[in-house]
């Protein structure tokens, strides 16, 4: 069991994807995306899911590369699905945040987006801002934006490690499994030729306030609301996993 889509590069952008665990893929997000592997053979099915990755995420190339991930961690039938985040610079990663939604992801489609700008990242679900991570350069910590990513949805499966720490394996028997996509739109700083611009029809000149958008008093107010409401995990408090501190970026949270 394995699909991947990809979309085409950009550095800085604001994107929005509407994903539905059991829904149909609309015609849009065909025709902005291109199949790398996997041919046609994701099929949608409703089941018990534990051990499989639906995977929605940002990534460049090469030994050092950067990623922004949101990952659906598959369930069991009747327990929560896990939104998974995590954010790689310099190849280095480990910065996850967990949590469970305030609604059910498989009864209809909702709106994921990633904000990435120079200052900082942030994920966001219908609207509500659940993660930030800020650019930390100034102490040492390694911001993704020097890098075109490539943006990628996939359904793969990571039984070692998605469900319980791996202790629940895919139930095969319970396939196909699925992960459908709609009405997805990205606001774009594209890389032609080497160069990185922010012009064209995808990122006008009257239509770039995302490359310097912040959270403001509400947005703050409903990121904290999310977060202590429905995180399940932060690695900057878990003490056993780093004994000798906390990275650096943590001290900004």
């Amino acid at each position: 069991m394995a699909f991947s889509r990809t979309s085409k590069l950009s550095t800085f952008f604001l994107v929005i994807l509407f994903v539905g665990i059991t829904s149909i893929v609309s015609a849009d997000f065909n025709n902005e995306f291109d199949i790398t592997w996997g041919d046609g053979r994701a099929e949608a099915g409703s089941v018990n899911s534990a051990g499989t990755v639906t995977a929605y995420y940002l990534s460049s190339k090469g030994s050092n590369w950067d990623e922004i991930d949101f990952e659906f961690l598959g369930n069991l039938s009747g327990d929560p699905y896990i939104l998974h985040t995590n954010v790689f610079s310099q190849g280095k990663g480990n910065r996850e945040q967990q949590f469970y939604l305030w609604f059910d992801p498989t009864a209809d489609f909702h709106t994921y987006s990633i904000l990435w700008n120079p200052q900082r990242i942030i994920f966001s679900v219908d609207g509500t801002p659940i993660r930030e991570f800020k650019n930390a350069e100034s102490i040492g910590v390694p911001f993704p934006k020097n890098q075109p990513m490539r943006i990628h949805s996939s359904l793969w499966n990571a039984d070692d490690w998605a469900t319980r720490g791996g202790l629940v394996e895919t139930d095969w028997t319970q396939a196909p499994f699925t992960a459908s996509y709609r009405n997805f739109r990205a606001d774009a700083c594209v890389v032609s030729s080497g160069k990185s611009s922010c012009g064209g029809s995808a990122s006008s000149a009257g239509n770039q306030a995302w490359l310097s958008e912040e959270l403001d008093n509400t947005k703050q107010e409903r990121l904290r609301w999310a977060q202590k409401n429905y995180m399940i995990y932060n690695y900057c408090s878990d003490s056993k996993r780093f004994p000798q501190g906390f990275p650096p970026e943590c001290k900004l949270a």
